[in-house]
């Protein structure tokens, strides 16, 4: 009887904590969600040791270092996906070294025309002359933080310092652009630890944060780790809400959470990350993070279930980029195009 009960207190607590939560972030914000949707310009990790959470750790080296690196004209044809499918732009990442600064301020700034604002980049950390050239074109800096327990964010990701991220936020708020982080639970911390958190978002004046969820990958030493609950991940989303009411927070989920959506958005998440929406878009999974977003009460902005009725031609014609590149990034926006209708007419 005596466990009953504490069973009980705990869900009690939890249930007060998601209404606080719920309740603060109606005061701040409208009650609607959307998708933002991540854009990879590479893949490949040259860092000397790779995160052990990370599917790359499980690669040998000449596989994990050779770099899979995208054309502009695919990035830009995701990004017109993401204008007109109501999705926000969560960041543009990858690989360090990759593009030059010259190519990358080339980059965000046809990605600033399409969208005619501002993006997050998370491309590394970044000394003070390298984020002056980008200030122009970006919205702010996201640092991959991870973890905040020093001794766990040693072990896990040995090779990505939190001094060098603390290092690189110093210099964007002395230059006046926005700080974000990138946090994974399910990592072998606490819901102790989130004090941790609170005392770096204070020092860092951090305005947007992806909470994630570990998800185990084979090979790695997480292999066999349990993912965190729909609870645990609600505790930390809840708790960053109550304690900062008007910060940005993306959930991150898979395929196989979306089932947590609902939980999330009222523990105070404003969006949901992470999801593979242009391979799975219109598919059930799909469907229902729509439904659980409407569950939460949100309304859910832009579509991640029907085609848009677009002029792609005029789009792309419209824009001030030369010929070449606009017949480029026509092909690359068929192919998306058609992967999506496939997957809408066979449901």
């Amino acid at each position: 009887m005596v466990v009953k009960k504490l069973k009980n207190q705990s869900m009690n607590v939890q249930e007060n904590l998601i209404k606080e939560a719920e309740k603060v972030f109606l005061q701040n914000f409208k009650a609607e969600t959307w998708f933002e949707r991540a854009i990879f310009f590479s893949w490949a990790c040259k860092l000397e040791t790779c995160c052990k959470y990370c599917y790359m750790s499980a690669l040998p080296k000449e596989k994990r270092t050779k770099e899979k690196v995208r054309s502009f004209a695919s990035l830009l044809a995701e990004t017109l996906l993401c204008k007109h499918l109501g999705w926000k732009i969560g960041f543009l990442s990858g690989g360090i070294g990759i593009f030059s600064n010259k190519e990358i301020i080339s980059l965000l700034s046809k990605m600033n025309e399409i969208l005619n604002e501002k993006i997050w980049i998370n491309i590394g950390t970044m000394d003070e002359t390298r984020l002056k050239e980008l200030k122009p074109y970006i919205e702010g800096v996201v640092g991959t933080v991870e973890v905040l327990d020093p001794s766990l964010h040693k072990e896990i990701c040995p090779s990505k310092p939190l001094e060098d991220v603390e290092r690189m936020f110093r210099c964007s708020q002395k230059l006046h652009i926005k700080n974000g982080m990138t946090l994974i639970v399910g990592l072998g911390e606490t819901i102790d630890d989130f004090n941790l958190l609170k005392k770096f978002i204070q020092k860092y004046d951090i305005q947007k944060i992806h909470i994630y969820g570990l998800n185990p990958q084979k090979g790695t030493e997480f292999e066999n780790a349990l993912p965190p609950t729909p609870e645990y991940q609600a505790e930390w989303i809840a708790r960053t809400r109550i304690t900062f009411p008007k910060i940005d927070i993306q959930m991150g989920i898979w395929k196989d959470r979306v089932s947590r959506v609902g939980l999330l958005l009222k523990a105070g998440a404003n969006s949901i990350s992470k999801f593979p929406a242009t391979s799975q878009f219109g598919t059930k999974y799909a469907q229902e993070i729509e439904n659980q977003a409407t569950l939460a009460g949100r309304r859910f902005k832009g579509t991640m279930t029907k085609m848009p009725k677009v002029d792609w031609k005029k789009e792309i014609e419209d824009l001030s980029f030369d010929s070449t590149l606009k017949k480029q990034i026509s092909h690359k926006l068929e192919q998306y195009l058609a992967k999506m209708q496939r997957n809408t007419t066979c449901r």
